[in-house]
């Protein structure tokens, strides 16, 4: 089968950081479906790992978490889905990835395709969704009530792929006042779109900027980017015994910061489950189940936002160019192969 993949951990720009390749078609056992990829979106996982994680000697990494696919067949302990089926979903961080023409994904972690999106539009939603709802109902604690509410979430980093569809979840799902942070117009225009109640710059001082809109302080915090550099002025905005919730590598911060207003911090990654094969894994599947709902209901639209033509190696080093400099909004994607 066709995939893109790398054998040696380089930067983007040099010629052979993602190269076309053939491999093996996997088999299915257990609880896994073999899907037949359509359309994936790119990540900034993808970057991270690419850039970390290097292959063992003569092995190639095929990199993805992203896709929309048809069932081609299943393991013997499927009972969710059957071949034909058009599912979507995010993957597992620690098996390949889906830039490959077939892939096997754990059913209790996939979802039926919404029918109203084609596979581009689709592709650009498991990833994101999943990190989103997590982050929101479960690490945040916020409850899905559209009755008014005196919470603020702030949302640094609103216009990228996370912050793209927890917007849309807070601003449709919640009755909390929600503010969105973009640094340049089309960003800032992209979130209002969404839904955003107000937009702030998050290249600026954030309270000086909370002040511009009458607002002095917020409940809650999705910080999605940068999480570090604004770690001060986020203690500072937040009520005290307020909730921070992160999904970037903030380094050498300073946590004991959130001491005195007794914040609570809270991580997500949405891999935990799959990782660890938790007891409530199938939860995935259940939640990217209502994602799908609410898209065909016209809830929820797709984040989609670039669409970069075949999936290959030319066209995944460009998409992780944009990722890599910090400039991309909603979700970019790539269809066939």
């Amino acid at each position: 089968m066709k995939a893109v993949a790398y054998s040696t951990s380089l930067p983007i720009t040099e010629h052979a950081a993602l190269i076309d390749v053939e491999l093996p078609e996997p088999r299915p056992g257990g609880r896994d479906l073999l899907v037949s990829i359509k359309a994936i979106s790119v990540n900034p996982v993808d970057t991270k790992i690419r850039q970390r994680v290097q292959p063992e000697p003569g092995e190639f990494k095929v990199l993805g978490w992203d896709a929309v696919g048809v069932v081609q067949a299943v393991g013997e302990e499927v009972t969710l889905f059957a071949p034909g089926d058009a599912v979507w979903y995010a993957g597992a961080i620690d098996r390949p990835g889906t830039n490959a023409e077939l892939h096997l994904v754990d059913e209790r972690i996939v979802g039926k395709k919404p029918a109203s999106l084609d596979f581009a539009q689709a592709a650009a939603l498991p990833l994101t969704s999943i990190t989103a709802w997590e982050l929101l109902f479960d690490r945040l604690g916020i409850a899905q009530d559209t009755q008014a509410s005196d919470k603020v979430l702030l949302i640094v980093g609103a216009a990228g792929g996370v912050g793209s569809i927890l917007t849309q979840l807070a601003c449709q799902l919640t009755g909390v006042t929600v503010i969105a942070t973009a640094s340049r117009k089309e960003t800032a225009d992209w979130v209002r779109a969404l839904g955003a109640h107000h937009v702030i710059d998050h290249s600026k001082s954030l309270p000086d900027e909370l002040a511009r809109i009458g607002i002095a302080q917020v409940t809650h915090v999705a910080s999605l980017t940068h999480s570090a550099e604004h770690l001060e002025q986020l203690v500072q905005v937040l009520v005290p015994f307020g909730r921070l919730a992160m999904i970037d590598d903030p380094g050498a911060a300073d946590f004991t910061k959130l001491k005195s207003k007794s914040i609570s911090l809270h991580w997500e990654f949405m891999f935990t489950r799959s990782l660890f094969k938790t007891a409530d894994m199938i939860e995935q599947h259940r939640l990217l189940s209502r994602v799908a709902e609410l898209v065909d209901a016209g809830t929820l639209q797709s984040t989609f936002a670039q669409h970069y033509g075949k999936i290959n190696a030319e066209n995944l080093k460009r998409a992780h160019a944009m990722l890599e400099s910090g400039k991309s909004r909603g979700k970019i994607v790539l269809e066939g192969f």
